[in-house]
């Protein structure tokens, strides 16, 4: 299925967009995917059973409290055994030697890949070396199962409060779309489930690019500060501002707090034309100040 289409074929039917990432930032989903559909799936995966504990640290301090959180599974994991992980004091206590993939690596580091499980499979009919092959048919087995892992783990978890009144109020004022690094299967459950897909224009998953392309395919239609995207991680941010549109921020520990503030009073200035200049750059700080860039063992050391 050609999901990028979709992106060329989106017409606008408001004045106003509103772009909203779904994990983490709309759905509480992000905490139960990381500890129990990713990272036992990496430990097995990757060969870190000697050191669980320290790629567990790992893996929950990349993507749920620093300025990765939100990042692409595959960037994420680059980081995890290239960087955080052989710095763990346990990795180094005990000697242990973290699995490197250079091929994968490789892959990860290539701006021409789909970082996504149908981006490892043209690499696999890419005519890939063997050493290659092996390593990208590992790495998508672990994709594999770790979507499967979500498929029957992560149901019957509802959207943040306010959510829903965020989107009653905006459907007859802004085109909503959903912008995620998540597959669009997982996606689409997960808002069809809590019957709020209804009240958007597009979903846009990993298999549609990354959400910086996601936001240029779809903003273009639209007037100066007429867009903006509501995120919880720094590459939200990134995506916004790389395509010179607002940003809203969900500050991670304080989901609802920051969907009250948009629905009550974030949200009109946005329609009103006030949201852009201090207002929104003192969010911003406030959710830069939220995340940071160091592991705890490294700010110790």
């Amino acid at each position: 299925m050609d999901y990028r289409k979709r992106l060329e074929e989106f017409r606008p039917t408001k004045d106003f967009l509103v772009c909203i990432d779904s994990d983490g930032c709309a759905f509480d989903t992000m905490g139960i995917k990381q500890r129990e559909c990713f990272c036992p799936w990496m430990i097995a995966y990757f060969g870190l059973q000697p050191v669980a504990q320290a790629a567990r640290e790992c893996k929950e301090f990349a993507d749920l409290f620093s300025k990765t959180r939100g990042a692409n599974r595959h960037i994420t994991i680059k980081r995890i055994l290239t960087e955080l992980l052989p710095t763990h004091p346990q990795v180094q206590a005990r000697g242990f030697n973290v699995p490197q993939f250079s091929h994968y690596f490789a892959w990860v580091d290539d701006p021409r890949s789909l970082l996504s499980n149908d981006g490892l499979k043209q690499a696999l009919d890419g005519g890939a070396s063997e050493e290659a092959r092996q390593e990208l048919q590992h790495v998508l087995a672990w994709s594999e199962r770790v979507n499967w892992a979500v498929k029957e783990i992560v149901r019957g978890i509802p959207p943040f409060q306010y959510v829903r009144e965020s989107l009653v109020k905006l459907q007859d004022r802004a085109d909503v779309v959903v912008v995620s690094a998540t597959p669009i299967e997982a996606l689409k459950r997960e808002w069809r489930e809590h019957d709020v897909a209804r009240y958007t224009a597009l979903i846009c998953g990993q298999e549609m690019g990354s959400k910086e392309e996601h936001i240029a395919a779809i903003a273009r239609h639209y007037s100066d500060n007429h867009v903006v995207m509501i995120g919880d991680a720094p590459g939200d941010l990134r995506a916004a501002k790389s395509n010179g549109v607002l940003f809203y921020p969900v500050i991670p520990g304080e989901e609802e707090d920051a969907w009250k503030r948009f629905a009550d009073e974030a949200m009109e200035r946005f329609f009103s034309g006030s949201y852009a200049g201090r207002y929104e750059e003192e969010l911003i700080a406030r959710f830069d100040r939220a995340l940071p860039e160091l592991p705890p063992w490294e700010v110790k050391a």
